[in-house]
Order: structure tokens, then sequence, then C-alpha cells
């Protein structure tokens, strides 16, 4: 497996699954139902973020896309999402991709990264963050409203990256 960043090619590759994900409804609260040409500012990012996949030869096997938090005064510290397809579950592409956003974000010179909106249903990707050193910091009650599970809480996630 290798991790590059994404060029304007990867985008029609990544949508199929960037799609099922958005309409599954379990993990991003992103708008359902985007075309093609609509999901793309959701996911690719522009300076000084950037996106990056997943390969195996030629099949993309997942996503993620990172850059600061916030502008100006919040811009020290990182944010990252991730998506895996659906097909490729289960064979430590979103670790290689954590992993890989923690040695971006250290290497950009930040001095942390939050995870804003990880939803707590999400036990895999929790238990991925604890095991990689991020800490739930916080939880928001009730903030998704996961098809399985009804409302659940968004949790706050931390990685130190000055230590």
């Amino acid at each position: 497996m290798l991790i590059r960043d994404a060029v304007a090619g990867d985008w029609p590759l990544i949508y199929p699954f960037f799609a099922q994900i958005v309409a599954e409804g379990r993990t991003y609260a992103f708008p359902e139902g985007l075309s093609l040409d609509e999901a793309r500012p959701w996911w690719m990012e522009s300076p000084p973020g950037c996106t990056v996949v997943a390969v195996d030869g030629d099949t993309i096997l997942g996503s993620a896309k990172m850059g600061p938090n916030r502008p100006g005064r919040g811009s020290h510290v990182a944010t990252a999402s991730f998506m895996v397809d659906p097909n490729h579950r289960r064979g430590g592409v979103g670790r290689a991709l954590g992993r890989h956003v923690v040695g971006w974000a250290r290497d950009a010179g930040y001095r942390s990264i939050q995870f804003n909106a990880v939803v707590e249903a999400n036990t895999a990707a929790v238990a991925l963050w604890h095991s990689l050193g991020f800490r739930t910091i916080g939880t928001v009650p009730e903030a998704f409203d996961h098809p399985d599970h009804g409302l659940v809480g968004l949790h706050v996630m931390w990685l130190d990256l000055t230590n």
C-alpha cells in the first residue's frame, strides 16, 4: 500500500465510496445525494490542507483529507477526516492513513490534531484513534442522528504533537 497526494483524476474514483459512506449515514453528517461535482469540495482540500489516497496499484483503498482545524489563531491545530472504501476495510488502510496524517501534521509544525465529530457509535474508529494516542476530550450528546442507534454523541478527540 502506498499513500500519496490525491490528484484531480482520483476524485471520480474516490466519489463512489464517498457517496456510499455518506448515504449509509453512520459516520458523516455530510449532505446526502451530492453529485460528483457537488461532493468534490467536501473532500478535496485546497492548500494549506491536502487530500491523500491509499492505493494498491491503480486501486484506491481509502482517502484522508487534512488541514488546519480553524483559520487564524486556531491554525496551529490540525484536523482530518478519513474514508476507507467498504470493500477494503479491516486491511489496515485506516491505520495507515491515520499514521500518515499524524506524521504530516507533525512535519507541518502543528501542535496538535483535533477531530471535531467522531460518531461515538463508530467503535472501530474510536478504538483506532485511541490506539494511535488520541484522547476523547468531550462528547456532544445526541449530536448525530444514527440510522440504527438514533441520537448518539459526537466525540471531540485530540492528540498532542508537542511530545
